[in-house]
């Protein structure tokens, strides 16, 4: 029983495992393309650009998303600082979906372990959601709701003395600050986002010019740093419960919560069920798409499974961070329409799909269990190349080759110059990036006190 057991997991690291170095080149390649978009693709101010209820801000509002990727929880709280510079619910709502279901990576890890016709359907889908979703909210919103949910936010987070990072919209922290040359004070939600903002401000010339230099890649690997602080969590634990769950959930669990069969109730239930699901899953973002593979493996409808794969902004981790935000009123709101367009969406798909006869077919292919991953095949070239692309960005982030600011703050190893915080040990003065690391140093100079700061050479800027 013991060795049966320990055969099991074993079987389950190799699947969640195996999972993962098939999608990693794909993971890695769409990180970098994101963080590319992200960093040199110029956008109006957020709310600006999701402008109002109309079809014009809709369409706004998802492309925007859909370049300004992130884990569930990120487009959450960047959906809150838009919905408090006044976007309309349809248009934050409309961001929070692309920003985690129309982006690059997820797309590619969806063709990679699903397919093609998921990758598909998750594209159209994701527009007809958007839209389906934009009609309800239209229709059912009720009035003033947002509205007075925006001014007690707004309210409250002024008596509670919160900012938002200027780069990204989230709230700002006082461990990252920064004080402009006129005085103001800003606040950011990370140290990657505080260094965004001193990129930006140090940063000249067109996107051409900036990847000729040193200081335009590092702009790209420390976006790409922080794209991987966002999902790697998710990421890891989805390919792990995938693997889990592919081989310890028997198939009559699966014959119990999705019926069997064809016919429109079939196709129905099957979708109600992988929303409900995903609800109760606790893994979102891109970590649902291995999860989905499992569900794909144990005979759910095409139409549970892509209806799960939308599902990741209503898991309950997520509905709780909408409560906290909005009160128990909208969060309500939101899960209801989430609920049913997410369902109705994937009830859709497989219709459609169904008449154009372009359905995958389940029986046709390997499963988990029989699948070889470990190969001298294309993904094992890929994946070199995608490795070695995100080792040359993390040498440049961690070497500052480019960075803005002369000095290298001894507790952080951030970039900073002379017009910092400063403190003077043995002759030899230091620099910070903020009072806490200042701080952190005259709490325990002989740590961080080991030689002369570092200064940047060939300074770009």
């Amino acid at each position: 029983m013991q060795a049966t057991a320990i055969g099991g997991v074993l079987e389950a690291l190799r699947i969640g495992v195996g999972f993962l170095w098939t999608a990693a080149w794909a993971i890695i390649m769409g990180l970098t393309i994101t963080s590319l978009v992200q960093v040199y693709v110029s956008k109006e101010r957020m709310a600006g650009v999701l402008g109002d209820g109309d079809l014009s801000g809709l369409a706004r509002a998802t492309a925007f998303g859909a370049a300004s990727s992130g884990c569930s929880f990120g487009a959450v709280a960047i959906g809150k600082g838009l919905f408090k510079k006044g976007a309309h619910a349809v248009n934050f709502l409309a961001f929070m979906f692309a920003s985690t279901n129309l982006i690059v990576e997820l797309g590619l890890m969806i063709l990679l372990l699903l397919g093609w016709e998921f990758l598909l359907a998750e594209l159209l889908g994701g527009v007809v959601l958007i839209a389906v979703m934009a009609v309800i909210v239209h229709l059912t919103l009720p009035e003033n709701l947002f509205d007075d949910v925006r001014e007690t936010l707004a309210e409250r987070d002024r008596d509670a003395g919160v900012t938002e990072d200027p780069t990204c919209g989230m709230e700002g922290s006082d461990e990252y600050t920064l004080t402009t040359d006129g005085g103001e004070t800003l606040r950011f939600c990370s140290e990657g986002c505080l260094e965004t903002y001193r990129q930006q401000t140090a940063s000249s010339g067109g996107w051409r010019e900036e990847l000729l230099s040193w200081g335009g890649w590092y702009r790209i690997a420390n976006q790409y740093r922080k794209e991987w602080s966002m999902i790697w969590t998710d990421v890891v634990a989805g390919f792990l419960i995938s693997g889990f769950v592919i081989v310890f959930v028997p198939q009559w669990v699966w014959n119990a919560l999705f019926v069997q069969g064809d016919g429109l109730l079939v196709t129905a239930e099957n979708a109600i069920m992988g929303v409900t699901i995903a609800v109760l899953s606790f893994v979102g973002s891109m970590g649902n798409v291995p999860f989905a593979v499992a569900l794909w493996g144990g005979g759910i409808s095409f139409a549970g499974v892509i209806a799960f794969v939308y599902a990741d902004l209503i898991t309950i981790p997520v509905l709780n961070v909408y409560r906290k935000y909005y009160g128990w009123k909208v969060m309500l709101y939101i899960l209801g329409v989430f609920f049913v367009t997410m369902a109705f969406t994937g009830f859709l798909m497989e219709l459609l799909f169904d008449a154009l006869g372009i359905v995958p077919d389940l029986a046709g292919g390997e499963t988990a269990t029989e699948q070889t991953y470990f190969e001298l095949n294309y993904t094992f070239y890929l994946n070199l190349v995608a490795f070695g692309l995100s080792g040359f960005l993390l040498f440049v982030y961690r070497r500052g080759l480019g960075a803005p600011g002369q000095y290298r703050d001894p507790v952080c190893g951030m970039r900073t110059d002379d017009s910092e915080p400063a403190a003077t040990r043995d002759g030899e003065t230091y620099y910070f990036c903020s009072r806490t690391c200042r701080e952190a140093f005259e709490e325990n100079p002989d740590e961080y006190a080991t030689g002369r700061p570092m200064v940047t050479e060939g300074h770009d800027h």
